[in-house]
């Protein structure tokens, strides 16, 4: 039993995140419980301000604080090569490997119809128009290798294959099955520079 009605409510919403479980929310709460109060306010107010201020990048879907993200705007990446991601935690691992100096493009998911995700869901639509209207050289796809992951990648090449662009995915150093932010970064990096043309295969 816990002897406060308040620590309850405190357990109880910090073990409804990923990979927190009861006791480790306990934890946590009388953690914050013995911090400052200035200390658990300011946590409390980045939470807050992240939820109610944080944006997509109108260009790539990846997170920012301002309308265009820091990637698309960096006269030193380059345009012209476009690599396609799952989500953002895809994004801050292929930028861990230092490897990559093209642009991204955040589907937001994949098209999954067991869980109802169609690409009416994805941002292909934006994808297929930045390829059309842009001087893009280059799509890379870097799904996972899942079932799921696979068709995604098809569908997308289904879509721009007839357009001026050269179409291709990461090497597949990354194992069947896992997920770019669970690789190493050598092995990502390594993926990324040995990346191979896609042929809907």
């Amino acid at each position: 039993m816990i002897p406060s009605k308040l620590l309850e409510n405190a357990v109880h919403e910090l073990s409804r995140l990923p990979g927190i479980g009861k006791k480790t929310a306990m934890r946590l709460a009388l953690h914050l419980l013995r911090e400052r109060e200035s200390d658990v306010a300011n946590l409390s107010d980045a939470l807050v301000k992240m939820r109610q201020e944080i944006r997509y990048c109108t260009m790539c879907h990846n997170i920012s604080d301002n309308e265009t993200c820091h990637i698309c705007t960096d006269p030193r990446r380059n345009a012209a090569v476009i690599c396609v991601v799952q989500d953002i935690r895809d994004v801050l691992a292929i930028e861990n490997t230092r490897q990559y100096t093209g642009r991204y493009h955040v589907l937001g998911g994949i098209i999954s119809p067991i869980e109802g995700i169609s690409p009416s869901d994805l941002s292909i639509d934006h994808l297929v128009n930045i390829v059309e209207t842009n001087s893009v050289q280059e799509v890379i796809m870097a799904l996972p290798s899942s079932i799921e992951g696979e068709t995604t990648s098809f569908y997308i090449y289904k879509r721009i294959k007839a357009l001026p662009v050269t179409i291709s995915t990461i090497a597949r150093g990354v194992a069947i099955g896992d997920e770019l932010e669970y690789t190493d970064e050598i092995t990502l990096g390594r993926s990324i520079l040995q990346r191979m043309p896609y042929t809907g295969g």
